[in-house]
């Protein structure tokens, strides 16, 4: 079975997390399939970029999203089309 879900990188407490598709049984970091999304904690405000297209061609077929991976995605819902994802700094 396959999880969508977070694996962290990053120094010690520095965390930088990578939203990853990946079989359940592996460890946290371990191989994955996809990178589909960055979450970066740390920043103010933090940063979530994720590849929504990608997240649901994987749900698509079969896999599960992680309950952090789920509050990351309401907490910041897809951007409409034409709009730019990011703000312009």
């Amino acid at each position: 079975m396959l999880m969508i879900r977070l694996a962290r990188f990053g120094a010690k407490r520095k965390p930088f997390y990578r939203v990853v598709v990946i079989e359940k049984e592996r460890a946290r970091n371990g191989r994955h399939i996809e990178v589909v999304g960055q979450y970066n904690p740390l920043a103010t405000p933090a940063q979530v970029l994720l590849k929504y297209d990608r997240i649901e061609h994987w749900t698509g077929h079969g896999a599960q999203v992680s309950d952090t991976v789920k509050r990351l995605m309401t907490q910041h819902p897809a951007a409409p089309e034409g709009a730019p994802a990011q703000p312009a700094a």
